[in-house]
């Protein structure tokens, strides 16, 4: 069994063959998805495929970094909204992204610290956003770790040293297709690290793994993560699905 553990298949890009999409990962072996939120237009899309397939689907309630924006409290009132309202499994995604625009990066930090806190009061685990932010995303939840919080670094593209410290949180390493990419040297880096350290993740539709890159990345395809693992670690790959699975499990508790 293999778990995806980041996936946004409720997505517009999904509208067309969304049925298909779910029914070639759950026969390529992907028999859970976990699909966590990105801002208030999104929760009834995700909500809605959720409760289509209850024992395969697993939501997330978060507000993404990119879509902070002047109405971002707005946002985070949805957020806590639907916490009320029924069961997540985890509070992402979240983070800090400065790649895109570096705008509104006060107000990307005062949500992430917001969502974190709410994590810690529901108790549950956070999906963590990086893009160019490493230091900036570090910093924040290494002062919030109380020994409560846990939770993912998703689609992580750093180095060793970025990776250890990533460990030394009490975190998980999500890892996508990036590292199937020849020029990613992202393979090096995760052979430093225990494969217990790490999820499996596609992050559909982006970073379609190789031999699918530059197309629509979706659920099923994380067996070729899964199989680049398998490779790096030259364990077999029924060992990585146990092993990777068995962290998703107990991460969000699905």
């Amino acid at each position: 069994m293999l778990i995806d553990t980041h996936s946004h298949i409720y997505s517009e890009d999904f509208n067309d063959d969304r049925d298909e999409v779910v029914q070639r990962a759950y026969s390529s072996g992907v028999k859970k998805i976990v699909l966590p939120n990105i801002n208030s237009g999104t929760i009834k899309h995700m909500l809605d495929l959720s409760d289509t397939y209850p024992h395969l689907c697993f939501p997330l309630i978060g507000l993404h970094p990119t879509s902070v924006e002047e109405d971002y409290k707005e946002e985070l009132q949805a957020v806590e909204y639907w916490l009320e309202k029924r069961k997540f499994y985890g509070i992402g995604e979240i983070g800090i992204d400065l790649y895109w625009d570096k705008k509104y990066k006060k107000e990307q930090k005062d949500a992430f610290r917001t969502q974190i806190k709410l994590a810690k009061e529901y108790n549950l685990p956070v999906v963590i956003h990086v893009r160019d932010s490493f230091s900036e995303t570090y910093k924040i939840v290494k002062k919030e770790q109380d020994g409560t919080l846990r939770g993912v670094f998703h689609c992580f593209s750093g180095d060793e040293k970025e990776a250890q410290k990533v460990i030394k949180l009490g975190f998980y390493i999500g890892v996508g297709g990036l590292i199937t990419f020849k020029n990613s040297n992202l393979d090096k880096v995760i052979e430093k690290v225990e494969v217990n350290h790490l999820l499996l993740e596609t992050d559909s539709p982006y970073m379609a793994p190789e031999p699918k890159r530059g197309t629509r990345n979706e659920s099923s395809y994380v067996v070729y993560v899964a199989q680049k693992l398998a490779e790096v670690y030259n364990i077999p790959l029924s060992e990585v699905a146990e092993i990777t699975s068995g962290n998703a499990n107990n991460l969000f508790g699905i």
